[in-house]
């Protein structure tokens, strides 16, 4: 989509073209696009069905909120949640905050939270139709197109700021070339004191600007975003929020704890990423009073279950070094035809090994493949929930 296109979309008939995409969307897609395109143009019609399409795909970052935002495929996959983005500008708005600045504002989904939260809210953004889009969806929020570095941040008392970490369809993985450069963003603190940072789950601590609280962030099981709260705003070294449905979990700690390491026991817990990635399995296992098998894998064992948000407790069944033979003749005995695999520590490829398994049964199981002492092992288990 470019400028003009979104401008077509904002006149009465580009409304009426996003309606009928929107009932169309679901049907057969070159039906839907002759037809849109019969009563409104190939233009109008090509842009519709790219808004409707992005619009039901975005309900599962902004829900039904989504059906009222101008989206672009790449603004959508950086786009923060909504359930996340309204907990970050809640936060910063009880710190004291009224007034922040999103440097690399995207699509204005985090905009939106800070409006919602009370503050006065600032936007940059580099590309131009993103802009535009972003004006829409924060209508009350200035924004400016343009270079995140050129802002004037002496206009606000907080910062924000997602580095790009894509450039064009590529992922980037390394901190230093995002964009805007990774040294400016971590010295972003040093001129905005109240400073968040939202980064990549994987970042390494050491990065961070010095005495900034690691967030780790997860949504229904899938880790989503690792956020720096910098100078007034860190409250803790490491934070894992743990969002799975309408409800918020948080597990906290130093992150340099170590969890004591013994026997395997009757019940095996694997920890929430987030739990993991925040550096918190010690605290996590001090929760449901439990211990490592192996010192360097996040399996938690217990001699008894523990409701908990931050991780899935399974019953163990069999414990067996790890052997094809032997694990699929365990696995045949309890005619194992559903079969659920996890993995830590473990190279094993999992469909190449469901594959070899050759599973024929009416049952269902768990498998966890990881390590006891260094040995591999399969472990056969239930979930408890």
């Amino acid at each position: 989509m470019d400028l003009a296109q979104l401008a077509l979309l904002r006149e009465p008939a580009g409304e009426q073209a996003l309606a009928a995409a929107d009932a169309l969307v679901e049907g057969d897609r070159l039906a839907a696009a002759s037809s849109l395109r019969a009563r409104f143009g190939p233009s109008l019609a090509a842009a519709a069905l790219t808004q409707a399409t992005l619009r039901r795909k975005g309900e599962a970052k902004f829900g039904p909120a989504a059906h009222e935002m101008y989206l672009t495929r790449a603004g959508l996959e950086q786009a923060t949640r909504l359930a996340v983005a309204t907990r970050r500008a809640q936060r910063l708005s009880r710190s004291g905050a009224v007034s922040v600045a999103d440097l690399g504002c995207g699509l204005g989904a985090d905009l939106r939270a800070f409006i919602r939260a009370g503050l006065t809210a600032y936007g940059v953004e580099a590309d131009p139709v993103t802009a535009a889009c972003a004006a829409l969806n924060a209508p009350t929020a200035s924004i400016t197109v343009g270079d995140a570095r050129d802002f004037d941040l002496s206009l606000v008392g907080a910062a924000f700021c997602d580095p790009a970490r894509r450039s064009g369809s590529r992922r980037i993985f390394r901190p230093a070339d995002y964009s805007p450069p990774w040294d400016w963003v971590v010295s972003l603190a040093e001129r905005v004191p109240s400073t968040v940072l939202k980064l990549a789950p994987g970042i390494d601590q050491a990065l961070l600007p010095s005495g900034a609280e690691l967030e780790l962030v997860s949504v229904d099981g899938e880790v989503v975003e690792a956020a720096a709260w910098c100078g007034p705003l860190a409250e803790v070294a490491c934070r894992a929020t743990v969002i799975r449905g309408p409800e918020a979990h948080e597990l906290t700690g130093t992150g340099l704890a170590r969890a004591a390491v013994a026997d395997p026991r009757g019940y095996l817990y694997d920890p929430d990423g987030a739990v993991v990635r925040a550096h918190l399995v010690a605290e996590f296992a001090n929760l449901v009073d439990g211990t490592l098998a192996d010192p360097d894998i996040a399996y938690v064992w217990a001699d008894r279950p523990t409701p908990t948000p931050f991780g899935r407790c399974f019953a163990v069944d069999e414990i067996l070094p790890f052997s094809l033979k032997r694990l699929r003749a365990a696995l045949r005995t309890r005619a194992v035809g559903r079969l659920e695999i996890l993995k830590r520590g473990s190279a094993l490829d999992v469909d190449s090994l469901r594959k070899d398994l050759r599973l024929d049964g009416p049952n269902p199981a768990s498998l966890i493949l990881t390590r006891i002492a260094g040995a591999p092992v399969a472990i056969i288990a239930t979930p408890t929930t």
